[in-house]
């Protein structure tokens, strides 16, 4: 890593909260929402606004390119099936109160190479509530695409398997109030839906972005590049109308 690269890496982390603990709202006087900023300088990310909650092992800035090393035995779950909590990956995000908007990056994760190592994007509130999207490695032959939402310390994953040659994906996530939706794209142009769900802690101000870990005896570096805030791309339903309240 060269030493501008350690600088505006130290630059971003010097920002963050403290290990192990969730961003915490601010003040409406110190409040900078990312997502209006980003529309309103069309679309572009203040890589500057993003955060860390618990940081890397090694992570690099080159312009719009965001590369992170990860520490073995470092992920996101909750209660479910495993009866274990882990809680300790390292996440980078921006805080916004926009109630509808997409936030679409592209990864590469060519070096990953150990079962469960992952990089995706991530909507992380708290320990006990956050959502994520990304490509696990599972073996030479396959790996898992998936997401998992965790709602009030209950972990949800649903995957399906692809080849094991894939090594880039395109994420879009977008937020109609408290309710989200996770797309993955193959070229960043086609997406394909992967979940819809609803988030109860995500009412008002929310921090969403990007992540990668390694649960096993691993370490990979995963590469973030095309970051983008749009317009919301999930449009409201046109179907059956909503029952009435």
């Amino acid at each position: 890593m060269t030493n501008i690269s350690k600088l505006l890496c130290l630059g971003i982390c010097l920002c963050a909260v403290a290990c192990g603990n969730p961003a915490q709202k601010t003040s409406d006087a110190e409040f900078v929402d990312s997502v209006a900023e980003a529309l309103a300088n069309g679309g572009q990310i203040n890589l500057d606004q993003m955060q860390w909650t618990r940081e890397p092992a090694a992570c690099e800035i080159k312009g719009d390119t965001i590369s992170i090393t990860t520490t073995p035995h470092t992920d996101l779950w909750q209660r479910t099936y495993y009866h274990f909590r882990n809680d300790n990956a390292p996440v980078l995000q921006m805080k916004t109160r926009e109630k509808f908007f997409s936030f679409v990056v592209r990864t590469d994760f060519t070096q990953s190479h150990q079962r469960f190592d992952q990089c995706g994007i991530v909507m992380y509130l708290d320990s006990e509530n956050w959502l994520k999207g990304s490509v696990e490695f599972e073996n030479e032959k396959f790996q898992h695409l998936g997401s998992v939402a965790t709602n009030n310390g209950w972990s949800d994953w649903a995957t399906t398997a692809i080849s094991a040659d894939v090594k880039t994906m395109w994420y879009r996530l977008s937020r109609r109030e408290d309710d989200f939706c996770i797309e993955c794209s193959t070229d960043g142009c086609k997406f394909s839906q992967m979940r819809v769900c609803h988030m109860y802690a995500a009412t008002d101000e929310i921090s969403f972005g990007i992540y990668a870990c390694s649960p096993e005896e691993s370490s990979f570096t995963a590469v973030f590049t095309d970051m983008a805030i749009t317009e919301c791309a999930w449009k409201a339903h046109d179907g059956q109308q909503p029952d009435e309240e």
